[in-house]
């Protein structure tokens, strides 16, 4: 009986233990991999701020949470198990009021929430969302149109309540890196800029960019009497000394055949009229750059053939100058000498040397100070001594000065001339961005004067991070590009969020005057001596270089050239994508057409011809299309893969194609013939 009635209450509670429903469980998203969130500064962190910190939102402590930096990205798979988002958002305290961005939450593509603008000091927003039936979440930050200064953003005590399994952080699917760029042919072809501009009296020097077998040999027709050009290295060099513009028919030469191409200079007061093409030390070297790594990136633009695909600055970042407090030697010794002149530090013995060893490739050289008494890295600087700088600058033979606001003030202008002032007040210092447009226009219209003074052109970069909306007014303090975005990184937030924004600046841009988006972020990257292969995939490094063309931005590559690989290199040496960027009308691409993640931008060029880009944002593969009524044309039109080099036919009324996940086609619209 007992037996019987024991084996009955064992069937029961099987009975029941199969027929419950299953239990489901709340899990923390900072228990997740958290190494493949991407981010426009420093790494994600589990229930610490970005700066390792406690999460601390309003004055409120969190003890889980996701500590990231805007513009972010957090693409979780739920495969349809989900059921409640729940948490917290808002600017980490440790900003101290500062920062500000915007916490969005996608759902299979779709926006299903958002928080607003959120400002440093604010209390924390709650999120509480039906996940029912979502596959895919994805949980972004974004800027709040004023840069990513500050933008520490905690996503607090989130948590994702499981009907089963486990949430994860989606891995990008594997892309090959397959190369769409022709290789160049043995004949001849001329490339780089069309236009070139120098003012009188300074020194003049045009190298030549044509690809093709070598030995090459160069000639020109129409050059004036003042400038000569090497029949063998391609270089012309000389002093014009009366404004004036010359049309030039440049030739390249080699066993095979001959290309030509026309060439305007123009002499007057306007330089810069393409925007820079070159290579900067920041984001390989960062602090470790020396004179020695200097130079092997000229040889490398030489010998990789970059130079002949019209690649021609080499400028060097913070860490030339003598460090305040370093304990390294190398970054020791005086600021100044006797007379106030800056001195470069140990690294950097022969800075006249170094720059003829640059020039004698044929290339320029370029490098890097602020208006304030020290640089970003803490290095000495060049406020109230600005016209000795540049009148340093032009001696030991410079062409071009990015200036980076970092410890400017404008409390500092009351201590002009008494440099131990400076850096006391300077302590003090809050951080916060002056509101005054011409408080933010000074010091740069202090160095710029400086340089309009020296018998040599110094190509002006300002760097401020778009404050002030800088795009206004940079051509009124002399900058021929100026920075629109705090510092890219290599990560499709990072790149993303900064070129897509860029819509809406392109009126304030043209030739000798370009917006910039900051440096290209192929290759081997990683700010120091430890380089990695950047994390952009094949797809987002051609979306990069195809908008940063079409925004017409300078083109500054920040990867290790003695380290070029295969792919990389054919990014930066397709001619026709090149020539969008140098194209002489000098206009920047504008947003055409906007579907979701789906957007079209579009350049008017020299020709009457239209450089378009068709982008994919999203995550999967789409089909974009372009109407001609979008892009103010009618008629048969021949359309062009400018990446592959070829013709796709004559098309009518519009232009569609698949265009990957984070993907481009970059094409050239032509009236049919």
């Amino acid at each position: 009986m007992i037996t019987r009635w024991f084996s009955v209450a064992i069937m029961v509670v099987a009975f029941l233990t199969c027929s419950a429903p299953a239990r489901s469980e709340d899990i923390w998203l900072s228990t997740l991999n958290l190494s493949r969130i991407e981010q426009g500064w420093g790494q994600a962190h589990a229930d610490r701020s970005v700066e390792m910190n406690p999460l601390q939102i309003g004055g409120r402590s969190f003890e889980h949470g996701i500590g990231t930096h805007a513009s972010s990205s957090i693409p979780i798979e739920l495969d349809g198990h989900g059921v409640r988002l729940m948490g917290w958002v808002g600017v980490d305290d440790e900003t101290e009021k500062r920062g500000s961005v915007i916490f969005r939450v996608e759902a299979d593509g779709k926006e299903i929430w958002s928080s607003g603008v959120m400002r440093g000091g604010e209390e924390a927003k709650e999120v509480g969302l039906d996940l029912t039936g979502v596959k895919s979440l994805v949980l972004q930050v974004g800027d709040a149109e004023d840069g990513t200064a500050y933008d520490h953003a905690d996503w607090a005590d989130l948590k994702v309540e499981m009907k089963e399994g486990r949430p994860r952080i989606a891995a990008p699917p594997a892309e090959a890196a397959v190369i769409l760029t022709p290789k160049a042919p043995p004949t001849p072809r001329v490339n780089g800029a069309k236009v070139f501009g120098v003012r009188p009296g300074s020194p003049f020097l045009y190298t030549i960019a044509a690809t093709g077998d070598r030995p090459m040999t160069f000639s020109a027709k129409g050059l004036p009497s003042e400038l000569k050009l090497d029949g063998k290295t391609g270089q012309i060099t000389g002093r014009l000394k009366k404004p004036g513009e010359y049309a030039v028919t440049i030739r390249a030469k080699n066993s095979l055949g001959q290309a030509e191409r026309k060439l305007k200079i123009i002499c007057g007061p306007q330089i810069g009229l393409t925007p820079a093409m070159g290579w900067n030390s920041w984001n390989c070297f960062a602090s470790a750059v020396t004179a020695e790594k200097v130079k092997a990136a000229a040889d490398a633009m030489v010998s990789s053939g970059l130079i002949n695909h019209g690649w021609t600055y080499i400028n060097i970042d913070d860490f030339w100058q003598v460090h305040r407090d370093s304990k390294d030697p190398t970054l020791q010794g005086p600021h100044r000498d006797a007379q106030g002149l800056i001195l470069p530090n140990p690294r950097f013995p022969d800075m006249k040397g170094l720059t003829d060893y640059v020039h004698g490739k044929g290339l320029k050289i370029g490098l890097y100070s602020s208006p304030g008494p020290w640089t970003c890295g803490g290095c000495v600087a060049s406020f109230d001594h600005e016209l000795q700088d540049a009148e340093s600058y032009a001696k030991w033979g410079f062409d071009y000065l990015k200036y980076d606001w970092c410890s400017y003030q404008p409390a500092l202008e009351s201590s002009r001339g008494d440099s131990t002032n400076s850096v006391t007040t300077l302590k003090s210092w809050s951080g916060s961005v002056p509101k005054d447009r011409a408080e933010l226009m000074r010091p740069y219209a202090i160095m710029q004067a400086a340089l309009a003074k020296q018998p040599r052109d110094i190509l002006y970069s300002l760097c401020q991070y778009g404050w002030g909306n800088v795009w206004e007014w940079g051509t009124e303090v002399g900058g021929n590009s100026w920075r629109t975005t705090g510092d890219i990184v290599d990560t499709w937030s990072s790149m993303s969020g900064i070129g897509f924004k860029q819509a809406g600046h392109e009126k304030f841009a043209g030739p000798g005057h370009f917006n910039d988006p900051d440096m290209l972020v192929v290759g081997k990257v990683g700010w120091g001596p430890k380089l990695h292969p950047t994390r952009l995939t094949p797809n987002e490094q051609y979306t990069h270089i195809s908008l940063w063309c079409l925004l017409a931005s300078p083109l500054l590559i920040g990867c290790d050239m003695t380290q070029l690989d295969d792919f990389t290199l054919s990014l930066l040496t397709n001619d026709e994508v090149l020539e969008v960027n140098q194209d002489p009308l000098g206009r920047q691409a504008g947003r055409v057409l906007q579907n979701g993640k789906l957007e079209v931008w579009a350049k008017d060029m020299e020709d009457g011809s239209k450089a378009v880009g068709l982008f994919n944002r999203g995550l999967d593969e789409e089909v974009v299309t372009v109407n001609w009524s979008d892009l103010g044309l009618s008629g048969p039109q021949t359309v062009r893969d400018l990446w592959r080099q070829q013709d796709l036919g004559k098309m009518v009324d519009e232009f569609r194609a698949p265009v990957p996940r984070h993907g481009v086609v970059l094409v050239r619209i032509s009236p049919a013939k």
